[in-house]
């Protein structure tokens, strides 16, 4: 799975060279204002993946197969439902996102055009979600490895061809994100679709429990709005950059590009905190529970330190690679430092979130995750008008080291009570 996570930020980076091709900072900008809009609302529903991978892993650990598969089918209904009214809603979308950013009238031209074009894969990305979340639960990540390669290499192909081939730019990027979503899709479900016809027959009635959807809404909600929260940190992060000007807007973009390598670098442990700790629940034999988390912290750290490394030492030619403004260059040059020491910042917080989800611990990571937004916003507040966009990026790595901490006060008692009272059913 870090292989296959590997080849997410590669999206990033290529569509942001692309772009960053044309020498315009508006471009560059426009098409980071976009993304975001564009993830808060699918960040946002990233529950369909983190949701389903608990409730799969949990079946999975009591030997469950024909649930494991009604929780698929219930994700995939959510998904259509949610994903078409998305598409519906882009132009709402659009305008909301103008507004936050708050940016000059060619960047947000350039942001209504990426997201009104994103948003018509909606219903596929959602899908994908559901798709990746059941196996995920399951721990194929050979399955997931290819189902992510082929979403991303086909995006990243058709990123080059339309945008600097076809002279697309910010459009075709956005056509060949929504075409690698339509392809992952088919392949995942055509796959899916041959297994479960050789499995455990399972009834429509059983697909549409009321409880169990009642259930999965309840883990879902909480899930939502940390990933809300967490996506209003790196929106708020975007808008104060684009209140220091659109240079340095276009500048962080390309930075946080190293943010989101290092990150979905990261999320390979992340996910496999997941499937273990789901599993150890759902079988209620803590020792795996206790193993897990302590591999995964140990594996997770070791692989940070190297990010940072790696970051702080070829940054500058990944800075030269994306960005063709010298002007852009310049300001991210100066920034580097704050990006490299990301992914140390940030690696408890992904070990923590991958404990809470698998283990269903959905309240606790909810509310961990506002407390951490709350001091992110204060230390923005204070640090952002005092030192600049250094102090822009100090509030982003207090946000990141106060959700791993948070989350870390609530490990013991939460998974006190948990197995002690699997212990007593038992």
């Amino acid at each position: 799975m870090t292989l296959a996570y590997l080849t997410t930020p590669l999206i990033g980076i290529v569509g942001t060279g692309v772009v960053g091709q044309f020498g315009d900072a508006a471009l560059l900008g426009g098409l980071a204002a976009g993304a975001v809009a564009f993830d808060v609302v699918f960040t946002s529903f990233n529950f369909l993946r983190a949701g389903t991978t608990a409730l799969v892993a949990q079946s999975f650990g009591r030997n469950d197969a024909a649930e494991q598969q009604a929780i698929f089918w219930r994700a995939v209904i959510i998904a259509v439902v949610a994903g078409i009214l998305l598409a519906l809603a882009a132009p709402l979308i659009s305008q909301a996102g103008q507004w936050f950013v708050a940016a000059e009238p060619r960047v947000n031209a350039t942001l209504d055009a990426y997201v009104r074009i994103r948003m018509l894969g909606a219903p596929f990305a959602l899908i994908n979600y559901a798709i990746l979340g059941y196996v995920l639960g399951r721990g194929e990540g050979s399955f997931g490895l290819m189902l992510q390669v082929t979403l991303n290499g086909v995006n990243i192909v058709l990123s080059i061809l339309f945008g600097l081939h076809f002279g697309w730019a910010v459009e075709g990027i956005a056509w060949a994100a929504v075409a690698g979503e339509t392809a992952a899709t088919f392949v995942g479900l055509s796959v899916l679709a041959r297994r479960f016809a050789k499995g455990p027959r399972i009834s429509r009635a059983s697909i549409l429990d009321a409880q169990a959807f009642r259930s999965m809404f309840s883990l879902n909600r909480d899930i939502m709005i940390r990933s809300f929260a967490l996506l209003a940190a790196f929106a708020l992060f975007t808008r104060q950059g684009a209140q220091f000007g659109t240079v340095t807007l276009a500048a962080n973009a390309v930075l946080m590009n190293f943010f989101l390598v290092a990150s979905f670098f990261l999320d390979g442990f992340a996910t496999a905190a997941e499937q273990l700790a789901g599993r150890a629940v759902g079988a209620r034999y803590e020792p795996a529970f206790r193993k897990a988390i302590r591999l995964c912290a140990v594996w997770g750290f070791a692989m940070a330190g190297t990010m940072t490394v790696l970051l702080w030492l070829f940054g500058e030619d990944l800075v030269w690679l994306i960005a063709a403004a010298p002007e852009v260059r310049a300001v991210a040059m100066s920034f580097l430092p704050w990006a490299a020491f990301t992914a140390l910042s940030g690696v408890l917080a992904f070990q923590m979130d991958g404990v809470f989800i698998g283990a269903a611990w959905s309240r606790d990571m909810r509310n961990m995750m506002l407390l951490s937004l709350a001091i992110f916003v204060a230390a923005q507040l204070t640090l952002a008008p005092v030192f600049g966009n250094h102090g822009l990026w100090a509030a982003l790595h207090l946000f990141l080291i106060a959700r791993g901490l948070c989350l870390l006060a609530k490990l013991k008692p939460r998974a006190r009570a948990t197995f002690q009272s699997g212990a007593a059913a038992h």
